[in-house]
């Protein structure tokens, strides 16, 4: 997931620094614009990440809560939620016996954690953590934003620089593109040229934007 981050933050910002570099030469101005994208980028990932995480949470606790609802109703709910786990179990193959002990031993153990492990998918020791997912996704971004803005940095020269923000944009790209595939068990080559090719037409848009554009933008 942070690998995507990472690339989003890479061709967030490379694509902003062509577009400026496409519009003017001045270094100060593609400095700022790639500053600019790299701290509203990471902030504007590490809110939205926040919020869909909270709403993760938000949702597994009022499952957990459900659950919880439903083994205080008495005995003939405890009962039917019984069945429910057996029913879970056999459903992955376990005979109706061994099921029925299975289900028995961890009702007696924590009826919570079994309901909520087995039969709703949620770890109750491994809660969805919003903020932890909003740092990291505010990291991962700068990380993949901070390739393209410390390339073109220091370059004087405006055409120097354009070369380098787009070979180095371009050497991040394969590599994440490549990571991504390499972990979700797909074709890495096949990754690195998807994502390659897709950040390679938006720096190119940019860019293409930023020169007819250019007379009228203010440096």
């Amino acid at each position: 997931m942070q690998v995507l981050g990472a690339n989003d933050g890479l061709v967030s910002v490379a694509s902003l620094m062509m577009g400026i570099g496409g519009a003017n030469d001045d270094l100060e101005a593609m400095k700022l614009a790639g500053l600019a994208g790299l701290v509203g980028g990471a902030l504007s990932m590490a809110c939205g990440e926040y919020i869909s995480v909270s709403s993760q949470k938000d949702a597994e606790q009022a499952d957990i809560q459900k659950e919880i609802q439903e083994q205080q109703k008495g005995p003939e709910a405890r009962a039917r939620e019984f069945e429910e786990l057996v029913g879970v179990y056999m459903s992955r193959g376990i005979s109706e016996g061994l099921a029925r002990q299975v289900a028995q031993e961890l009702t007696d153990g924590d009826v919570i954690r079994a309901h909520a492990r087995d039969e709703l998918g949620i770890d109750i020791d491994d809660l969805a953590n919003p903020l932890q997912a909003s740092v990291a996704s505010a990291i991962a971004f700068s990380l993949g934003a901070g390739i393209p803005l410390l390339t073109g940095a220091f370059i004087p020269d405006a055409f120097t620089r354009l070369l380098a923000v787009g070979g180095a944009a371009t050497l991040g790209l394969i590599l994440f593109g490549g990571s991504g595939a390499w972990l979700g068990g797909a074709s890495v080559p096949k990754g690195a040229l998807r994502v390659l090719l897709g950040g390679w037409l938006a720096m190119a848009l940019t860019y293409g934007i930023g020169k007819l554009v250019g007379g009228e933008v203010p440096v």
